[in-house]
């Protein structure tokens, strides 16, 4: 045996020291020097010589500039991948998932920059900025960032009515709007609020999103038409349309209709091409050799086509205080988009990587958010997101990194050098065209009936969202959203489910008595389950759960008292002060009925709470049961010392009850496969 002296020397012991020293026998080994024989430290039955290797460097003294290079491969996960790991071989896949990607990308952030008001150069310079800054500092190898549809209605709205008309002030207003996202990107960072991000539930998105496609076509009808439509919200949008719609333009109404006709067509016969991009070149072709501007349908016009330079939005500070509400609804949607695209769409998995290697760290995506609102808001850009039609024509056409993005970012810079010229054939009503099709692609009906059939509350909350948003505005459908979601998960944790546990023949541990109606019980026992934390919102609710269960008891056996009350804890993670008064409460409301209150799989959070706040202490010590069968064993040793007369351990149980909903309990006929060994069923 070897061991160190006071100076870092091996000491040899003998193995008789060892041995007296720990009181058992030594390992029999042989231990190699790795050059001239085995030295035999108990040579009893010699195992295989172990060799000697060159010793290595474990880094255990930190190096004056590892926090530096670490906190620069934390900022940059996107280009420390591509730097450390990227194989060349890739690039092909990624080149033509890129060029796929641009094509379908140019006129649909062109169609955006309509919606925000600010001129289509502009939508590609934030394009360009925000897909280049992700690939350095996003954390998903797949997802496509920029300009989209939600996110540049929710600016487009959040800066109408301060900018009045003018595209300049758009511009300015909506880059002020971009830095103060990325503020509030960055405050949730620092307070690790990633977890908002849970808050936007299936229901709720799914509502939220069909409110915004009725929002963003109801924009496009004065494009579509050429119609003056006035008003901000949806309702006043329509009506000020329905006023002029005698007026409508035909020749104009026949470009978007056409156009949208095209994409439409080509999305369901040609999925893989590029339908958008067809349909756009379409309508400029058809510009320029029928002369459409010779039957009034207006084109985009000459926009400047130069390259910014960065620098400071200007905004009043009456501007200020209003964008910064705004800004934190846009945020929202856009963290809550960026993380549910990442989820929906994993990176590629690569040689000996683990699943877990590919998810998106949701508190380092904030940051990267943050970080490309700062780009974009110094260019002059407009708030982003991810776009999930993009993503997923990069998924469909293999793209393996962020290189497809850089690839895209170049074809959208040729685009830029050439933007002037190309605007000026660019109907509005394709544009328009465009931003429909992107809305119909927002409604899923086969979302509703999904959640119609899967529960009627989940479908009403998706309902009550899609309204809210259509009605107040989009806005308003952020908070909207999320104060239902709150509602929601606070109703859920304020009325949880529970159960009377019981032992059902033929089937291991212990189930609802609801769900398994041949349960049985013993006399006078009662264990019950409650699916919650216990806080002031739900402890009342608890209180009258225990006396309605007492009453029911006694009401079933008028000559069989209950006398233990067993509480199974297992599901109660946090517990507050008001909660721990409500058990003293129950305490004492049991004791005045001579029942014995007890808890069954505490957990020692728990138990260290219940004691400071001494629901338990010395005396009530014996009613802690780790497990339910020895609950149960605990219980029938005390009956039989604290026998009641007549005695009803023994007696038979009572006919089977009527299974009262749509639960069925696994069939517990002789010969049945014997259910999972478990004491309790999530109900």
């Amino acid at each position: 045996m070897w061991e160190s002296g006071d100076h870092g020397d091996a000491v040899d012991r003998s193995p008789q020291d060892a041995q007296g020293a720990a009181g058992v026998a030594p390992p029999e080994i042989e231990v190699g020097d790795g050059s001239d024989g085995a030295v035999t430290e108990s040579a009893h039955e010699a195992g295989p010589a172990l060799s000697r290797r060159p010793a290595i460097d474990y880094h255990l003294e930190p190096e004056s500039n590892a926090w530096l290079l670490n906190l620069i491969k934390a900022a940059t996960p996107g280009w420390t991948f591509l730097r450390e790991r990227y194989d060349r071989s890739w690039l092909s896949r990624d080149s033509m998932a890129g060029l796929s990607v641009s094509s379908y990308l140019i006129p649909q952030v062109m169609a955006y920059s309509a919606i925000v008001g600010v001129p289509p150069v502009t939508g590609l310079w934030t394009c360009l900025i925000a897909m280049v800054v992700y690939a350095i500092v996003g954390g998903s190898r797949i997802l496509s960032v920029g300009p989209e549809s939600t996110i540049a209605l929710l600016a487009g709205l959040s800066v109408a009515g301060l900018a009045q008309g003018d595209p300049v002030r758009v511009v300015e207003l909506t880059a002020a709007l971009s830095l103060l996202v990325a503020a509030w990107c960055f405050v949730g960072r620092v307070l690790r609020l990633g977890v908002i991000a849970d808050l936007l539930s299936e229901p709720l998105l799914v509502g939220y999103l069909a409110g915004a496609a009725a929002l963003m076509i109801a924009g496009q009808l004065g494009k579509l038409t050429r119609t003056t439509v006035e008003g901000e919200s949806i309702i006043a949008q329509v009506t000020s349309f329905a006023a002029g719609a005698s007026e409508a333009h035909l020749p104009t109404l026949a470009v978007g209709v056409i156009t949208y006709a095209v994409i439409l067509g080509i999305h369901f016969l040609r999925p893989k091409w590029p339908a958008a991009l067809i349909g756009v070149v379409g309508s400029m072709l058809a510009f320029v050799v029928f002369g459409l501007d010779a039957y009034g349908v207006t084109a985009v016009g000459e926009v400047p086509s130069g390259f910014p330079t960065p620098r400071l939005p200007e905004v009043s500070g009456t501007e200020f205080q209003r964008l910064v509400v705004a800004a934190l609804g846009v945020a929202i949607m856009a963290y809550g988009d960026n993380m549910l695209f990442a989820r929906a769409f994993p990176s590629p998995s690569l040689p000996g990587e683990r699943p877990s290697d590919r998810e998106v760290d949701p508190q380092s995506e904030l940051a990267a958010l943050g970080t490309i609102h700062v780009a974009v808001g110094l260019f002059g850009g407009f708030p982003v997101s991810s776009s999930g039609s993009r993503t997923a024509l990069a998924v469909a056409g293999r793209a393996r990194t962020q290189v497809y993005s850089l690839v895209a970012a170049v074809c959208v810079l040729a685009v830029i050098v050439l933007a002037g010229s190309i605007t000026t054939v660019l109907p509005n009503a394709a544009l328009g065209a465009v931003v429909v099709y992107a809305a119909t692609r927002l409604v899923h009906i086969d979302k509703f009936v999904r959640l119609f059939r899967f529960r009627r509350r989940e479908f009403l909350l998706a309902v009550t969202t899609l309204v809210g948003t259509v009605i107040y505005g989009i806005l308003a459908g952020v908070g909207v959203a999320v104060a239902l979601a709150l509602l929601d998960m606070g109703q859920r944790v304020a009325r949880p489910r529970s159960a009377v546990l019981g032992r059902v023949p033929g089937v291991a541990g212990m189930h609802s008595v609801v769900d398994y109606p041949q349960a049985q019980t013993l006399p006078g026992l009662i264990i019950y389950r409650y699916d919650a934390p216990l806080f002031f919102a739900n402890i009342g609710d608890l209180r009258r759960h225990v006396q309605r269960i007492i009453d029911e008891e006694q009401k079933a056996y008028p000559g069989e008292p209950l006398r233990w009350f067993l509480l199974n804890v297992e599901a109660v993670s946090q517990i507050d002060i008001t909660a721990c008064d409500g058990l003293a409460d129950i305490q004492h409301d049991l004791a005045a009925q001579d029942i014995k209150l007890g808890f069954v799989r505490i957990k020692n959070d728990l138990y260290q709470a219940l004691w400071r706040s001494e629901v338990i202490d010395e005396t009530n010590q014996d009613m802690l049961f780790p497990t339910l069968p020895v609950a149960e064993e605990q219980y029938l040793e005390w009956a039989r010392q604290n026998p009641v007369a007549p005695t009803t351990l023994d007696r038979e149980p009572e006919p089977v009850r009527k299974a009262t909903g749509p639960w069925k309990p696994a069939s517990t006929a002789s010969g049945s496969a014997p259910q999972p060994d478990e004491e309790t069923r999530p109900r």
